[in-house]
């Protein structure tokens, strides 16, 4: 196995790092800046922020405290949360962000996602694909942090955002976010096999293992959240990383 990504995954709400389960009852982390330094020591390889209440309310990044995080940041940045245009777009760049993650507007309006990685290059443009599977286990997808659903075929989408120039899928399962209990393996495996960009697996990681199963199923690089900002059985706050070298040892 070649060397992959290990990527912490940290979700931004009015100003603050907080941590969901399954997309819902945001828990208060702590600051983001404060995070970012830990991870600084960590020798992170990326890290991604998402805020998920700017879509929502609607309203644009706030470009301020993205851009006091970015400069703090060793490692290079995605964001994702509110994007909707290109000027919105170009900003985060400014911002020192090095590749935006859409998802609702990749149903609102494709015609934006394509001219983006025209202008800004496929290899920053990412497409955030969340799913969640019903009682009888078959799988659906959804938008704006869970609350859309779209009656639109899976693998369908995957193959059309690639289509339109994304240079980069990340595969979310809704139904493990901070659950801690492993990947949604068939649902990486089933888009990894369509597709000929890289994937990365969020979701459910919550062991060295955990990251492992999601690169053999497919995915180029693994995303954690509850597994680096939480320790022990009572989840109590704690930064750490997983050295990659430990992951493919």
């Amino acid at each position: 196995m070649s060397r992959a990504r290990i990527i912490p995954f940290l979700l931004l709400r009015e100003g603050s790092l907080v941590k969901t389960r399954r997309f819902a009852g945001p828990k208060y982390i702590g600051d983001p800046i404060n995070a970012v330094k830990i991870f600084n020591e960590k020798e992170v390889d990326e890290l991604v922020l998402l805020d998920i209440a700017a879509t929502a309310a609607g309203r644009d990044p706030d470009y301020g405290m993205i851009g006091d995080i970015a400069s703090e940041a060793f490692m290079p940045i995605g964001y994702g949360g509110g994007i909707n245009t290109l000027g919105q777009i170009e900003r985060l760049f400014k911002a020192g962000v090095e590749k935006v993650s859409l998802n609702s507007v990749l149903f609102e309006n494709p015609a934006l996602v394509a001219e983006a990685a025209r202008i800004f290059g496929s290899q920053s443009i990412v497409a955030s694909i969340d799913v969640k599977r019903d009682f009888l286990g078959r799988q659906s997808l959804y938008s704006h942090s869970g609350r859309h659903r779209q009656r639109v075929d899976v693998l369908d989408h995957a193959r059309r955002l690639e289509a339109l120039g994304v240079g980069e899928l990340a595969l979310q399962s809704i139904d493990r976010d901070g659950m801690m209990g492993g990947y949604d393996l068939a649902f990486i495996d089933k888009v990894a096999k369509s597709v000929s960009i890289p994937v990365i697996c969020i979701g459910g990681a919550g062991t060295v293992e955990h990251l492992r199963e999601g690169l053999r199923a497919g995915a180029s690089a693994a995303g954690a959240g509850a597994m680096f900002v939480f320790h022990g059985r009572h989840n109590a706050v704690l930064i750490s990383y997983t050295d990659p070298a430990a992951v493919h040892a």
